[in-house]
């Protein structure tokens, strides 16, 4: 039996199709090419491009391709540290790290990796960075615990800077990052990262400007009066301690947003009493921030002189419009405690929302209440020098690390 020729338009389209296959196939293997040698580790162009990929989910900014091979370069030194110590994360540990991480967006661990494989990344990706996370922060903690402790004198010497005897004030600047749903609390926790490293005024002003949800964007962030640092939350007041002009919080949540503050300068003021009782008033004016609701804001502003004028304001309507609240400073929420620290007597604030968002607070601080021998606590203060230089020791090892190993770009 005689062969029939091939004819030409099948012949084209199979050599066309084993050139597409061809094509893909080298493409795919492109993906897993090393782009990155660290100690003979490699970091291939998938994983690159998947980290971006996060960085992108989580509305991170500046050069994401770097960003994300950087960290994955400190990721693998870590990792070749971590090993070298046998340190090994167990996958119940791994699961608790997912949980807690997802804790963060009010979501399972399984909920944060299905929304983040819808969005593009796999999931593996997510699990890796997060037991790169875990195992590295046990090798610091077991390191450099010992040199981390802090001494008792170094207590009673950040405690003189908040005796309400010392009365140092702080000049600040605030920026707050939405976290009102899981996906804008995800997105801001990645962004507060990038944040806290900022430690330039005009950096932080721009970063304000662009992305806070405070009234205060405006001017970057600024708040315009000293701020007595007694006035204000303990974990925030502690942190100031330990910082220098330029330096940013740790992020602090607070209900529907994340708050970041700058140190801008630190004094001593002349002696005056300090109080962490407080009496105030919040008036709730349905609307949110939309421009009938702080319209009115500002009518209320303009009519009544004390808190007390605000029952006549809320009488006829139900009572959950008008909250009176006498509260010692650390039981108070986080956002009114802040925003209260800056008041003074029978001032307003309107910078918060309730309900999502939907109801604006008309908060009114009625008066302060002094009490002696206040402030923080010797529990508050050795926590946050203790974080802060086992923070120092883990960034100065690595540097050291990074700085020794042998960095390759196939």
């Amino acid at each position: 039996m005689q062969n029939t020729p091939m004819p030409l338009l099948t012949r084209l389209l199979t050599a066309a199709a084993l050139l597409c296959a061809l094509v893909a196939g080298a493409s795919a293997q492109g993906l897993f090419q090393p782009v990155a040698l660290i100690n003979d580790k490699a970091v291939t162009r998938y994983e690159v491009e998947q980290r971006k990929r996060l960085l992108e989910v989580l509305n991170s900014t500046g050069d994401l391709d770097q960003v994300a091979l950087d960290r994955l370069i400190d990721e693998r030194v870590q990792l070749d540290a971590t090993e070298q110590f046998g340190i090994e994360v167990t996958e119940e540990e791994l699961a608790a790290g997912l949980e807690e991480f997802a804790a963060r967006a009010n979501l399972t661990g399984q909920q944060l990796l299905d929304n983040l494989a819808g969005e593009g990344v796999d999931p593996q990706t997510f699990r890796d960075f997060v037991k790169a996370g875990l195992a590295w922060r046990e090798l610091v903690q077991g390191r450099f615990r010992a040199k981390a402790n802090i001494g008792d004198t170094e207590v009673e010497i950040a405690r003189a800077h908040v005796d309400p005897r010392a009365t140092a004030q702080v000049l600040i600047s605030e920026l707050f990052l939405p976290a009102n749903t899981p996906e804008n609390a995800a997105r801001s926790e990645e962004l507060a990262a990038q944040i806290t490293q900022i430690t330039s005024f005009e950096g932080f002003a721009a970063a304000a400007r662009d992305f806070s949800a405070g009234q205060s964007r405006e001017i970057g962030g600024r708040v315009s009066n000293w701020v007595p640092l007694a006035n204000l939350p303990p974990p925030i007041a502690a942190q100031f301690l330990t910082m220098t002009p330029g330096e940013v919080t740790d992020p602090l949540p607070i209900p529907n947003a994340i708050a970041l503050f700058q140190l801008r300068a630190l004094r001593e003021a002349e002696a005056a009493p300090t109080a962490n009782t407080l009496d105030y008033a919040a008036y709730y004016i349905p609307g949110g921030r939309t421009e009938a609701a702080l319209s009115r804001a500002a009518q209320l502003r303009a009519e009544i002189d004390h808190c007390d004028d605000l029952y006549g304001v809320a009488q006829g309507q139900p009572p959950e419009v008008l909250d009176r609240v006498t509260l010692p400073q650390s039981e108070l929420p986080s956002d009114i405690a802040l925003e209260l620290a800056r008041l003074d007597r029978h001032e307003v604030s309107t910078n918060l929302t309730r309900s999502n968002g939907q109801t604006l607070v008309f908060l009114m601080l009625c008066s302060r209440v002094p009490e002696p021998n206040i402030g923080l606590t010797e529990s508050d203060i050795r926590q946050t020098l203790f974080s802060k230089r086992l923070e120092n020791h883990a960034n100065t090892y690595l540097a050291e690390l990074r700085a020794n190993a042998i960095i390759r770009y196939p």
